[in-house]
Order: structure tokens, then sequence, then C-alpha cells
């Protein structure tokens, strides 16, 4: 059964998990992997992943234009980086998790929502969205997010 405070997706990589952690925590690319954030840049003197280091999201969804600070609170190389961003009280903690296997990288990606916003809220951004199901959302973004990393550590995309 699907949760709106909690999803993940995973996808097996034929790469190392440090080349994979070097992907994922390139802030700077996410706007090459994520369907919906097109463009991010570390901010405050901070020029990597680091935990405490900040940077500027610029999303579009539907209609919806918006930006976003989050902070890193995982930098650990070959294993996770993670990131909690807070808007207007909605607080959600998203990670990137690598784990070994074989001879390559199994790869996750998840949110935690820790502070939901108001049921209006999450309707009107639905609404200016154009997405029905937020939830079912964010996982296919989630699966086109880590596809595309597959593609970009294999060297085939």
């Amino acid at each position: 059964m699907r949760s709106p405070l909690r999803g993940d997706a995973e996808v097996y990589i034929e790469a190392s998990p440090e080349r994979v952690y070097n992907l994922v925590s390139d802030i700077t690319r996410m706007g090459d992997w994520s369907p919906e954030t097109y463009s991010c840049a570390w901010i405050d003197g901070a020029t990597g992943p680091q935990v405490g280091a900040r940077f500027t999201g610029r999303n579009r969804r539907g209609l919806l234009r918006w930006s976003n600070t989050p902070d890193v609170i995982s930098a650990e190389p070959g294993r996770e980086f993670a990131f909690r961003r807070v808007v207007l009280g909605n607080e959600v903690i998203w990670s990137y998790r690598m784990q070994a296997d074989g001879s390559g990288t199994r790869l996750s990606e998840s949110y935690e929502v820790l502070t939901p916003s108001p049921a209006w809220m999450n309707w009107l951004v639905g609404k200016l969205m154009g997405v029905d199901d937020r939830e079912a959302d964010l996982l296919l973004g989630m699966r086109t997010t880590l596809e595309r990393l597959r593609r970009a550590a294999e060297g085939s995309g």
C-alpha cells in the first residue's frame, strides 16, 4: 500500500557506488536527471556535497514554478546523499542510497514527508501541476530520474 508520506524507487546500475555517488551528489546536474527539477546551484559559499551545504533548486510542473533551498544532511561517498527541504512549513527529506551489488550498485531514491502540507494546499498544488495523484507522479518521476542516472553512469546516456 502506498503512503502519501513516503515513497521510494530503485534501480541496478552497472557502475561503482563511488561513480554513482559522484553523479547523484553533483546537484548542478540534477536538471539532467529529474523531470521536475531543472536547475540547482550551490549557495552560501558551498562548492560541493557536505553536511550543512545549501543549494537552490528550481522546479516546474504544469503551471507551477517554484524554488527552494535544501540543506545537505548526509554526504557519504559511495553510500548516501540526502537533503532536507522546507517550503511553506512542508518538510521533506530526499535520500539517494547506494549499495554495492556484484559488479555494480543498487541505487534507491526516496522521500519522507516529515511535516505535511494542509490538504487544501495539496489540492491546489495538484491542480496547478495538472496532477491528480501526486504520489504516483512522484514515483514515476523518481523512476525517470533513476533511469537517467543509470544511463549516465553506464555511459549510455
